[in-house]
């Protein structure tokens, strides 16, 4: 009895995945970063009794705005689309009656039917489709728990020092390499992955890679009030930390970063005035600098 069920359920099996697939993935939003494709069926489709994760040959993926396509077969990446559009699947090892030559697919059916027999009947092949989204994600909060070291320098008032800083804000970043977001984060996921499962992981590297941006920032010699005017600098510098972790590791990017203020200790503010008086009184063209300096910060703060 055992063996016949075997043939009935290989041979009822191989006949039910004859027919071509069309799948799909609606509008992801914006907390989900990778979700398993669906195929398209309705009241009055006859494909609703074969295995959910086989792909007959000739199947159809559709790929819209702001999506990535991978197809795995046995647990390896086998195609990958990124155009918005229409994909056609014509290298699938599940042959399919209703695409390309009858002859061969007959025989290729029946090859099919004779191995699935020899695992009871099921299809010894495991195939699905993964949609990416690859649009900015928004709305990532960042805070510095604790103060940041930044260097101040001023080499024309011979100031070189280092003072704490705080700072907040928020980010975004997309997945820039879905293949390898797939292979190191999210694997063989069964329904969707969302931010939430990445997120606080992701929070920490970018605060801890601030200090060493912040110490290229302080190159520029520019005062603490200034960084908020130079995020696309720091965005670059942010992503230079963090490739090795996030691009080269988990295929991700900072895409940008804002930055609503920057606050310092108040001891440390006091010690910067005293060293930059002094810096004044030994040179007058600095005080006159200095002046507009102060003018010019007083202008950005009203209209920020």
């Amino acid at each position: 009895m055992g063996l016949i069920k075997a043939a009935l359920g290989a041979a009822g099996g191989v006949m039910a995945d004859q027919w071509l697939e069309y799948f799909y993935c609606d509008s992801l939003p914006e907390n989900v970063m990778a979700v398993k494709g669906q195929k398209r069926t309705s009241g009055r489709s006859s494909n609703t009794r074969g295995s959910d994760n086989i792909i007959s040959n000739g199947s159809v993926i559709a790929v819209a705005d702001g999506q990535c396509m991978i197809i795995v077969d046995q647990g390896k990446v086998t195609e990958f689309c990124a155009e918005p559009g229409e994909f056609k699947y014509d290298s699938s090892t599940e042959p399919s009656l209703f695409y390309g030559k009858l002859g061969k697919n007959i025989l290729d059916t029946f090859k099919n039917i004779g191995k699935r027999f020899t695992f009871g009947g099921e299809p010894p092949k495991d195939q699905r489709v993964y949609y990416f989204n690859t649009k900015e994600l928004i709305g990532n909060k960042y805070g510095t728990p604790s103060p940041v070291p930044f260097r101040v320098v001023d080499q024309r008032a011979g100031i070189d020092i280092d003072i704490a800083i705080r700072c907040f804000g928020e980010y975004s970043y997309r997945i820039c390499d879905p293949i390898l977001f797939y292979t190191n984060v999210c694997g063989n996921v069964e329904q969707a992955y969302e931010r939430s499962e990445i997120d606080s992981q992701l929070k920490f590297e970018f605060v801890s890679a601030l200090q060493p941006a912040f110490a290229r920032l302080s190159t520029f010699e520019m005062r603490p009030n200034q960084i908020p005017a130079h995020t696309i600098e720091l965005c670059d510098l942010m992503n230079e930390t963090l490739t090795r972790k996030w691009s080269e590791l988990r295929g991700i990017s900072v895409v940008s970063i804002a930055m609503n203020s920057v606050s310092i200790p108040e001891e440390d503010a006091e010690k910067l005035k005293e060293l930059q008086r002094a810096a004044a009184l030994a040179n007058p063209a600095l005080a006159a600098g200095a002046v507009i300096g102060a003018q010019t910060d007083a202008m950005r703060t009203a209209a920020g």
